[in-house]
């Protein structure tokens, strides 16, 4: 470690970064905008292209990959993989992206073109066994997250998550995610074994992330008791995933009326699923959800990306440098 990186390790050396920090592919919230200022501030930044929105695809794209040739500063494309398209991942590798994430879905069929292109193919799992599969069809990185992550996810909590990738891994690089959301998160997560962090709800609350300015202010209020994994969201916008995928979120009324009620829920779904459409569009936050993880009960501001990254790398090596005084 240097005076300069403070935290090199086998993940910045991988992407060519300065910080073990990653921008998660956060379904349209990671826009160029973000992606910018985090890869600018030392990161790695992922787009998060999702379920495949073309349009917006294109767009941010032509927002972030012309900056990053002329910059020399790199970048990535995340998407949720049952849901990719060829053409969308031809649009993506067409803009040279360093590393494609994927999460969710057999990532084999798309790892001979991203390897082609010259990308790294980093794969977001939360079992021992999904992670084995990614490691087999190729992947360059490991996210491991655990289950106190924001959005979709399983059960396995990043604790022990991680470390057990970890042993799997070999050489490839683990990242932790899952409930990380300031220094003590990284260099718990460096002590675990892995490589660098993604951090999602942390990223989500800054001033350049994409999104509702009230959406990131009932995170920086709530704690990490105010959120709640459920099929309740997506029941409502209909769009359920398979198990053992659950959403987490905020608690809000929408939530309080229906979890542990999703029967009935799908009985009223017509005149509820119109209504929560509505809400998402006006950024009506009592039935719309904010996605979140437990994370949120450690954040308290809205800084700009600029200044979140040092901070939380100064936090993280100063705890590295004098854990040993910890210890009992």
């Amino acid at each position: 470690m240097d005076a300069h990186s403070p935290l090199t390790t086998s993940l910045t050396r991988l992407l060519g970064v300065r910080h073990p920090i990653v921008l998660a592919a956060m379904d349209l919230v990671a826009d160029a905008r973000l992606a910018r200022a985090v890869a600018e501030a030392g990161g790695y930044a992922f787009l998060g292209a999702g379920y495949g929105d073309e349009a917006w695809l294109r767009r941010e794209l032509q927002a972030l990959a012309p900056w990053a040739r002329s910059s020399g500063l790199p970048f990535g494309v995340g998407f949720i993989t049952w849901s990719l398209a060829r053409q969308l991942l031809d649009i993506a590798l067409e803009a040279q992206p360093g590393a494609v994430w994927l999460s969710f879905g057999d990532v084999a069929p798309f790892t001979p073109r991203i390897k082609a292109q010259g990308a790294l193919l980093v794969c977001q799992v939360q079992t021992e066994a999904m992670a084995h599969d990614a490691l087999a069809a190729g992947a360059d990185v490991l996210v491991a997250q655990g289950s106190e992550a924001g959005g979709h996810g399983a059960t396995r909590g990043t604790l022990s998550l991680v470390p057990a990738l970890v042993d799997l891994a070999g050489s490839v690089p683990v990242v932790a995610a899952g409930g990380i959301a300031d220094g003590r998160g990284i260099a718990a997560a460096l002590m675990l074994g892995a490589s660098g962090v993604a951090l999602g709800t942390r990223l989500y609350t800054t001033a350049e992330a994409a999104g509702f300015a009230a959406a990131k202010q009932r995170i920086i209020q709530a704690s990490g008791d105010d959120t709640l994994r459920s099929i309740v969201f997506d029941i409502s916008r209909r769009n359920v995933w398979p198990a053992p995928f659950t959403g987490r979120c905020l608690r809000n009324e929408h939530l309080q009326r229906w979890f542990g009620r999703e029967l009935a829920l799908l009985r009223e779904l017509p005149a509820e699923a119109e209504r929560y459409a509505a809400a998402r569009l006006a950024g009506e936050f009592d039935t719309a959800a904010v996605i979140a993880g437990e994370c949120a009960g450690l954040i308290h501001d809205l800084p700009s990306v600029a200044e979140l990254l040092p901070r939380l790398v100064a936090q993280a090596a100063g705890l590295l440098r004098t854990g040993a005084r910890f210890t009992h």
